[in-house]
């Protein structure tokens, strides 16, 4: 919800966690865990904002992409070669720990009024939330949207809209289609502003 000023007000709002991971301090960090908070940020919260943040991400879609990435099957160059050889085990426990750490805040700066609006009203039509539940958490393989990083989730949705191929959810594909540059934008602003 916003305010008259435009700020963001969480009152009455769904913690960006539910319904995806159950965060867990019990759960320690893989040894390999070091090695993406170099860029995914601590505890998985990215303080990049081309990188997206693994926290409170649904576990089976961080193990899927995981294993995607591993594979060869989705290309992200900043990761080729990372996950050579890495065994199921340890993608497991990543996905794990990473899954059950705390959803990061919604996006820093300010909010635009407008375009978060007209975010809302695209995600609304384009039924953006039947995938991503209603408060775009995600939900098993389907990745949480809401407090994600806005220009992450700006590159990958056109990604996704202009260069469909292997590893890239072709559902996502369709349901980008037609949408323009500039509601790509809106969309990503609403996402990385809602709590």
């Amino acid at each position: 919800m916003l305010s008259s000023g435009g700020t963001v007000l969480a009152q009455n709002a769904a913690p960006a966690v539910s319904g995806t991971a159950q965060v867990n301090a019990s759960i320690k960090a893989p040894e390999r865990a070091a090695q993406c908070v170099a860029c995914h940020g601590p505890g998985g919260v990215s303080q990049i904002p081309t990188i997206p943040s693994l926290a409170a991400q649904p576990r089976v879609f961080i193990e899927n992409q995981l294993v995607l990435i591993r594979e060869g099957l989705r290309d992200v160059p900043a990761m080729k070669g990372s996950l050579d050889g890495v065994p199921d085990a340890e993608l497991t426990a990543l996905a794990r720990y990473f899954s059950a750490q705390p959803a990061p805040a919604i996006a820093k700066g300010p909010v635009d009024a407008q375009s978060f609006q007209r975010g809302k009203d695209l995600a609304k039509a384009a039924l953006c939330g039947t995938c991503h539940l209603p408060a775009h958490q995600g939900r098993d393989q389907v990745p949480r949207l809401a407090s994600q990083q806005e220009q992450f989730l700006r590159d990958v949705m056109k990604e996704y809209r202009d260069k469909p191929g292997p590893g890239r959810d072709t559902v996502m594909a369709a349901a980008l289609y037609g949408i323009n540059d500039a509601q790509l934008k809106d969309l990503a602003h609403f996402f990385a502003h809602s709590p």
